[in-house]
């Protein structure tokens, strides 16, 4: 198993350490075809990518790519901000984007109080104290997935159920239906195998994403490879890997309608 892409990646931007150019390099090192440069969303009150920077960003991506050889696609990991299926990414921002990711995070602008009550109060005191969540909360998150994947052309649901919880094969029925892709990210282990299972049951596909906050974890694939040891996932469902690239729905949805 060999990773073609990866397409979770920070820089300083957001909260990452190293440069577009240098992820971009060790992408190449790599022999990655694709590298997206996704910071985090506008709405991540620390570390939120700011909108006045989209053209330094933008122009950042164009340079790696001639000088590297590897395509770059600049993207953001945009936050999941009511049970509506909001995310931070407005419709007026689409333009400036190749890449369309989405997740659930801490420390967020949320568009409403009861909106960061229900998915982040809830999700994270579970988590904290190590408690299963109510039937309610895993109702409320699943809502605001499914929501967020039917409302928004997003590409890649991010690092699903990490200090969250959701009815996950029903996530992924919908991530099947609307062609959004499932992250299997390695810089934290977010699911079990059994999950996993569970997950690619419903034809859903995936990717491997690194996540990395540093060049030296780009393309970086340890825990993908030993989540899939235990797990029966067929390795066709993985969309990143040996040659493959996926057929992201953003870039559809902008040819159709930007």
């Amino acid at each position: 198993m060999k990773l073609t892409a990866d397409y979770h990646t920070h820089t300083p931007y957001s909260h990452g350490k190293n440069t577009v150019l240098e992820n971009t390099r060790m992408a190449h090192n790599l022999n990655l075809q694709q590298i997206g440069i996704t910071d985090h969303g506008f709405n991540h009150l620390l570390f939120g990518l700011k909108r006045k920077n989209l053209p330094d960003l933008r122009k950042e991506c164009e340079e790696a790519e001639k000088l590297t050889g590897v395509k770059v696609l600049m993207g953001m990991e945009s936050n999941l901000i009511s049970l509506d299926g909001d995310t931070d990414m407005k419709k007026d921002d689409l333009q400036y984007f190749d890449l369309y990711l989405f997740g659930i995070h801490e420390v967020l602008k949320y568009r409403r109080f009861s909106d960061m009550y229900n998915i982040m109060i809830k999700n994270y005191a579970a988590y904290k104290f190590g408690k299963k969540p109510s039937d309610k909360v895993i109702a409320n998150t699943t809502k605001a997935y499914i929501n967020a994947v039917k409302n928004n052309p997003v590409d890649i649901l991010t690092h699903i159920n990490y200090k969250c919880y959701c009815d996950l094969k029903e996530v992924a029925k919908c991530c099947a239906d609307y062609g959004t892709y499932i992250e299997i990210n390695t810089k934290k282990r977010h699911i079990s195998a059994e999950e996993l299972n569970l997950m690619a049951s419903t034809g859903v596909n995936f990717v491997i994403d690194s996540d990395a906050h540093s060049a030296d974890r780009v393309g970086d694939m340890k825990i993908a490879e030993e989540l899939l040891a235990e797990a029966d996932v067929p390795l066709e469902q993985i969309k990143n890997i040996d040659g493959r690239l996926p057929k992201f729905r953003f870039a559809e949805y902008k040819t159709k309608n930007l």
